[in-house]
């Protein structure tokens, strides 16, 4: 009964943020997705090269919308995602016959690497991932889908969140750096 009684929560939900936050959020998350995907639509449409990645949707949860979370900060979100990513091209590499496998062991790891070098990121569980069941535009990246699109990606993401973070006087990012 312990057990299944840990599952019901201790706490109530926070409160709604105020409009002006809801309004930050929103201009950061449109122009930093915007400007990846203007890259992936527009820049590199006649080549085979990616630059929007799911993954990226959740990062711009945390980097605009949740700007003081430790898993926001850009050594997360750099870290996690750039690690995160070797790992999905290596796992995708070496265990393509199974790709369950390759699937599990991408995520696993990811989460394990990004716990022990202090850059837990979500989206770095989603970007590992896709370097595993990505599309054959994905795959054949190969260990260029570490630089392009997920680091230069996030990177862009990144120069977003700091100049529009910082346009109201009520927010701060980042919280740190290293």
């Amino acid at each position: 009964m312990k057990y299944f009684r840990k599952m019901k929560g201790f706490t109530q939900s926070p409160p709604r943020p105020p409009i002006r936050e809801v309004f930050w959020s929103w201009l950061g998350a449109f122009l930093g997705i915007s400007a990846v995907a203007y890259s992936h639509f527009n820049l590199l449409a006649q080549s085979d090269m990616v630059m929007i990645i799911g993954s990226f949707g959740a990062s711009a949860v945390l980097i605009y919308g949740a700007i003081k979370s430790p898993l926001a900060q850009p050594r997360n979100l750099l870290g996690g995602h750039i690690l995160s990513a070797f790992i999905g091209v290596f796992c995708y590499q070496n265990f393509s016959s199974q790709l369950w496998l390759a699937a599990a062991l991408a995520v696993a790891t990811a989460i394990a690497v990004m716990l022990v070098t202090r850059t837990l990121h979500p989206p770095g569980g989603a970007t590992a991932l896709i370097a595993v069941i990505g599309s054959s535009k994905v795959h054949a990246l190969g260990y260029l889908y570490v630089l392009v699109p997920v680091g230069l990606g996030a990177i862009i993401m990144l120069i977003v969140a700091l100049l529009v973070n910082n346009l109201s006087s009520k927010r701060q990012y980042p919280e740190f750096w290293f």
